[in-house]
């Protein structure tokens, strides 16, 4: 299997996202904002707390699959599976980055 080339934070996301809360909330800027679920967490103890209540909740691994460039932002496709009803499901997460950093995620459908 060959493995997706993405920009430097967003490859630090992802592998953090299957390490732990911690190492994922320090990809982002301090005053970054992730929206998913309808709600917004802003700045990284917020972050890593959302990380940290997702994890304990679903159980989930994230496999992305492809990336392309959206006006200022880097759209990457996943395919999530854990512990929910209609698992596994494809998202879209809108990364905006930063000197080096994550300034926005959006995670939608």
């Amino acid at each position: 299997m060959r493995t997706l080339p993405l920009p430097d934070p967003i490859s630090a996301y992802f592998a953090a996202d299957a390490q732990s809360a911690e190492a994922l909330a320090q990809c982002f800027t301090p005053q970054a904002s992730v929206k998913d679920e309808g709600r917004t967490h802003t700045g990284r103890r917020a972050i890593q707390e959302w990380k940290a209540a997702a994890a304990a909740r679903y159980g989930y691994t994230v496999a992305p699959f492809a990336l392309h460039q959206e006006e200022e932002a880097h759209v990457v496709r996943a395919q999530v599976t854990g512990n929910f009803p209609g698992s596994p499901v494809d998202l879209q997460y809108r990364f905006r980055l930063e000197r080096g950093l994550i300034v926005s995620l959006e995670i939608t459908a």
